[in-house]
This record gives C-alpha cells, sequence and structure tokens, in this order.
C-alpha cells in the first residue's frame, strides 16, 4: 500500500515545488508555461511543410505518388511504434527530462532530414522526426495535467492551438522558402529553416524552466500494472478510436490538400496558403473547445464536432470552386477534434500516470489508424483518377470519428471499477 501512496503524493505534487530553487511560484508557473507553448509550436512545423513540397521533392528524388505518401505515414507509423513506450522513459528518466530528450532528437533528425545527398537521409531524418515528436506528444498532456491540474482544458485549448496554428505558417512560407535554393537544394533549405527555427530555443527554455524536474518514480509494480491495465480497458480504446480518426482525417487533409487545390487551377504557392488557411483554422477550434465544455452538453461535444467537418468535406466533393469557404469549416473542426482527442487524455484518467498511459496508448493505436490515411487517399486517387473517391473516406472517417465521440464523451475514468464518475 505504501507504493500506492507514493504514486499519489508524486502526481498531485505541483512540478514547481520539485525545482527551480529561487523562483516564486507564479515566475516558475509562467516560465514553465512560456516552455510548453515553445514545444507546442514546435511540435507539428518539422511535418506541416511536407505536403506543400511534394511536388518539388518528387521531381528532385524521382519518388512516386505512393511514395511520397508514405513519407507523410513515417512519422505516424513511429508515434505508433514508440508511443506505448514515452511512460516508461518518463519514469526512468524524468517526465521534463524525456520532453528534453525529444526535443533534442527532433532537431537531430530535422538536419539530417536536410542534408544533400542519397534520399536515404531524408527516410532516416523522417523517422527521427517521427520517434522524437512520438515521446512528445505522449508526454506532454500528462505534463499539463501535472502542472496546470485546475487548467487542463484551457492549456490544452491554448497548446493544441499553437500547435496548428505555427505548424500552418510552416505550410505557407514553405513553398516562398524554397525558393531560398535551386531544383535540388530548395525543399532541403525550406525544410532545415522551418523544422529548426524555432526548436534550438524551444530546448533552451524548456531546459530552463523545467531544471531540478529530475523526480522519477520508485513505485514501479503499481505504474507496471497501469501501462498493462490499460490495454484492457474499453474507455482508453474508446478514445484511441477517437483519436486515430480525427488524426487520420488531418493528416490526409495536411498531405493532399494542397494536391487537391493545384489540380482546379490554383498555384502551387496559393495551394501552400490553403494549407496554411487549413491549419490557422484550427485554432479557432482548439479555442472552442474549453467553451463548449460546459454544462450537461458536454458529453455530446465529443461526438458532434466531427459532424461540422463533413460539412466541408461534403463541399469539396460538390463545389471545389469554394475551397477556401471548405477548408475553413473542416479545419475549424479539425482542431477542435484534436483539442478535444487531448482532454480526453487528461480528463479520463485521475492522475498524472494514469493520462500518461492512456496518452501513450490512444496515440499509438491512433496514430497507427492515422498512418493508413495519405497512402489510402493518394491511392485512391491514383486509382480512380479525382478526388471523389479519396474525399468520400474522409467523410467516412469523419462519420466513424462521431460515433466514437458518442462512446468517449461519457463521464468515465480509465482504469477506474467504480464507474461511472462525474468529473
Amino acid at each position: 500500500m505504501g507504493s500506492d501512496n507514493e504514486v499519489r503524493t508524486h502526481a498531485s505534487r505541483p512540478a514547481r515545488e520539485d525545482a527551480r530553487v529561487g523562483m516564486s511560484a507564479p515566475a516558475a508557473g509562467l516560465t514553465l508555461f512560456v516552455a510548453v507553448c515553445l514545444v507546442a509550436a514546435n511540435m507539428r512545423l518539422s511535418i506541416t511543410a511536407v505536403g506543400p513540397l511534394l511536388d518539388q521533392i518528387g521531381t528532385d528524388t524521382g519518388m512516386s505518388v505512393g511514395a511520397l505518401g508514405l513519407i507523410a505515414a513515417v512519422p505516424l507509423v513511429a508515434w505508433a511504434a514508440l508511443s506505448p513506450f514515452a511512460l516508461g522513459l518518463s519514469l526512468r528518466f524524468g517526465m521534463s527530462r524525456a520532453v528534453l530528450g525529444a526535443l533534442l532528437l527532433l532537431l537531430a533528425g530535422t538536419t539530417v532530414r536536410s542534408l544533400p545527398g542519397p534520399t536515404i537521409s531524408l527516410w532516416i531524418g523522417t523517422v527521427l522526426i517521427g520517434l522524437a515528436l512520438a515521446v512528445a506528444n505522449v508526454l506532454m498532456p500528462a505534463v499539463i495535467k501535472r502542472d496546470f491540474p485546475a487548467r487542463v482544458p484551457v492549456v490544452m485549448a491554448v497548446y493544441t492551438g499553437l500547435l496548428g496554428g505555427v505548424g500552418a505558417i510552416g505550410s505557407g512560407v514553405a513553398v516562398p522558402l524554397s525558393f531560398l535554393g535551386d531544383e535540388q537544394s530548395g525543399w532541403r533549405i525550406a525544410l532545415l529553416v522551418i523544422g529548426a527555427g524555432l526548436l534550438i530555443p524551444a530546448i533552451a527554455v524548456w531546459a530552463w524552466a523545467t531544471r531540478g524536474h529530475n523526480a522519477v518514480h520508485r513505485a514501479r509494480p503499481v505504474v507496471a500494472r497501469t501501462s498493462t491495465g490499460i490495454w484492457r480497458d474499453a474507455l482508453a480504446w474508446q478514445v484511441a478510436a477517437y483519436m486515430g480518426f480525427q488524426a487520420s482525417t488531418f493528416y490526409m487533409m495536411l498531405t493532399w490538400l494542397a494536391a487537391i487545390s493545384t489540380s482546379i487551377g490554383r498555384s502551387e504557392v496559393v495551394a501552400g496558403f490553403d494549407v496554411m488557411i487549413y491549419q490557422l483554422t484550427t485554432i479557432i477550434g482548439s479555442i472552442i473547445v474549453p467553451v463548449l465544455l460546459r454544462g450537461p452538453a458536454e458529453r455530446y461535444v465529443p461526438a458532434a464536432i466531427p459532424l461540422v467537418g463533413v460539412i466541408g468535406i461534403a463541399g469539396l466533393m460538390v463545389a471545389p470552386g469554394a475551397i477556401v469557404m471548405w477548408v475553413l469549416i473542416a479545419g475549424l473542426s479539425s482542431g477542435a477534434s484534436l483539442s478535444m482527442s487531448l482532454t480526453l487524455m487528461a480528463q479520463r484518467a485521475r492522475t498524472p500516470d494514469a493520462s500518461a498511459a492512456l496518452s501513450g496508448m490512444a496515440q499509438s493505436v491512433g496514430y497507427l489508424i492515422a498512418a493508413v490515411g495519405p497512402v489510402l487517399f493518394g491511392a485512391l486517387h491514383a486509382g480512380f483518377g479525382g478526388w471523389t473517391v479519396s474525399l468520400g473516406l474522409l467523410g467516412l472517417v469523419l462519420l466513424a470519428q462521431s460515433v466514437t465521440g458518442v462512446l468517449a464523451g461519457r463521464p468515465r475514468f480509465v482504469l477506474d471499477a467504480r464507474q461511472p464518475h462525474r468529473n
């Protein structure tokens, strides 16, 4: 029983009491919040710039449409493979150190991906980026649960808003930045500048804000039961499915929206801006979620959000000329979906350990589902010669997300035999 108490005591203690000697609690909290924001700003930059540059990458490397779709899927596969192990890294090195290590690996992957020469560096760098983001993806919801327990929806909204908004800027400036080089080096320069520009200050601020966050758990048996039991929890699978469907929608749009845009006569640069608009709109969706999660209607919000996206996808199918309008609607749904997914990972767990376990499991399963999306979307486009069937797949995924939202939206907790409980 002593080990149970140890885990609960550690989980309930605010992180600022662990470290940052000499700083007041408000200053420490503000510094950590800024660090969280900087991490969020780097969580998608290294991958959102790839979509608008796919044509340049294909021209330079000679890669097929299928291979280009696979490039977009590699990070998702890496997230699926490594996510279950993120909790173990957190327990061994401490949550804050594990995130710092992930940021350093992300910088290494971004650099390797942009190296000139054989395309093997592109693949290796992409894998490293995927592995780094897998750890940070899993642990950041748990960090927010640990350090901002009374403000989870609000901080999560800011986190996801920055995640999508800064990623949008990466999509918008990718093609213009590629003009700094020639056909062989332009896309590499763009990916390096976009991927590393904010990453170096993020590493520095995170290291400063979390200095002394070195506590690790000693109650291994209890944590082991948490990490293994999560895979037998029905609610965890519901959250995982919700995560997978929303991520699949986002990465299909992120990868192929620029190609859809150019297919209706828009220029490469304008198509990049369309992808940027899509992601910028996700900020609004992220901000709306905390407002919606109030009162008795809260449990229905996860199911309602993807239905908004269905409208945007249907519009792209029947009236592609109004692409900006449909992109705005789809982006609104996508941002709210991501914020809702991450919020569920925190709200459906009682402790940071349980949240990290749920996050690892949900993101592993979720991104395994999502990895299929861009590849299948491209395959359907290549096979049927148009976008209708591919967009139909998107609509079906959104409807499936709505169904799982009905289940995940119920006020329950993972690893809790005394369900149901109110939040």
